[in-house]
């Protein structure tokens, strides 16, 4: 109804809304704007407001650009369901089809593969790491987290460890866990790949070398087989655990200072998760689907996601430019870390969860409940 309005009223509009707008940091963002209010809406899916910030990203985007309403589907979905919603809704210009989706980087390459999602390079675009981006533009880093070592300090009274070296030291015995199975979850694999980069072994060999380093944990005495979520945690089961930043640091939020909590981004090795942002190649609102991604990649959009503790991919870029509020960086860990990021490529990433889900029993023996 908004589109047929807008094109009986105005030829110009109906010249914006045929209008492909590129990636270039000359993207007219007005003109953009004013093809997506003439649309009207835009229709996420999988996007709980609590979840990096959410909330408050969708509500800024509406106040900065009023005449868009956001029509939300499914918060709760996962990767593949957002997917299945692309595929189920191709014909479909109605409110179940999404314009936008926000998934896991393996869910990328397979969508870009079946055609399910469309290039569009927003004007930000070369501030993003090359490594968190299809060259083409099909998808996009948004976010990340890195691993990093949480330690209870109602239990970890003297230093705590600042180096995956450091968890093998005998003053750490019975007190390091993983969050999760490393033969089934994705979070403790890439745990046991971060423990073997900080050896020193490159991305090939890095799954054989954390499978050693956690049977040298486990023989030490040093490793829980208990899966290290905020409950031991708190108990003081798990008193050190390796997890993503934002889940440690919302935890940290969590205990209001009891226990006392301290987030930690090793010195030795800091390996990034990521998710991605795409636009559906269906997309019944195109126009507002790029507007939504301009927003969610310029710096405010960025920094709506730090608020939420996830970790913006342009964070090193708008760091350098001195844009990021004080108040943001003292709720994080140094930003030193953080500029060292490494993000490991989806062959390595599958690559190593087979060889660690495969091994993992018969090299380390510990059974993760």
């Amino acid at each position: 109804m908004h589109l047929r309005t807008a094109l009986a009223a105005s030829v110009s509009v109906a010249a914006l809304l045929s209008t492909t707008f590129a990636a270039s940091a000359q993207t007219d963002l007005n003109a953009l704007y004013e093809a997506a209010k003439a649309e009207g809406q835009l229709t996420t899916i999988a996007l709980p407001h609590t979840w990096c910030g959410y909330g408050e990203v969708i509500a800024n985007f509406k106040a900065k650009y009023p005449g868009i309403t956001i029509n939300e589907l499914n918060p709760d979905a996962g990767s593949a369901e957002e997917l299945e919603a692309i595929r189920a809704n191709k014909g479909n210009t109605g409110p179940q089809a999404p314009d936008v989706i926000d998934v896991g980087l393996s869910f990328g390459p397979a969508a870009k593969d079946e055609g399910l999602i469309q290039p569009y390079k927003v004007s930000t675009w070369d501030s993003i790491p090359d490594d968190a981006k299809d060259a083409d533009g099909y998808w996009y880093g948004d976010y990340y987290g890195v691993l990093a070592i949480g330690v209870n300090k109602s239990v970890i009274t003297g230093p705590s460890p600042t180096s995956y070296a450091d968890l093998l030291k005998p003053e750490y015995a019975n007190s390091v866990a993983l969050a999760g199975d490393p033969r089934t979850g994705n979070n403790a694999i890439m745990s046991v790949y971060a423990a073997g980069l900080s050896t020193g072994a490159d991305a090939a060999g890095a799954a054989d070398a954390g499978l050693q380093f956690f049977k040298q944990l486990n023989d030490s005495g040093n490793f829980v087989p208990v899966d290290g979520e905020a409950s031991p945690i708190a108990q003081g089961t798990t008193p050190i655990v390796i997890n993503w930043d934002y889940n440690l640091l919302a935890a940290r939020d969590g205990f209001e200072g009891n226990p006392e909590f301290e987030v930690i981004v090793p010195t030795d090795t800091v390996v990034a998760g990521v998710y991605i942002q795409a636009i559906s190649a269906f997309a019944p609102h195109p126009n507002a689907a790029k507007l939504w991604m301009e927003y969610l990649y310029s710096d405010e959009g960025q920094l709506g996601w730090l608020k939420g503790y996830c970790h913006p991919i342009r964070f090193n870029d708008i760091a350098a430019k001195g844009g990021i509020p004080q108040e943001l960086l003292d709720a994080l860990p140094p930003p030193e870390g953080y500029a060292k990021a490494i993000f490991p490529s989806l062959e390595e990433q599958n690559a190593a969860k087979a060889r660690i889900a495969e091994q993992w029993d018969t090299v380390v023996g510990a059974t993760v409940q």
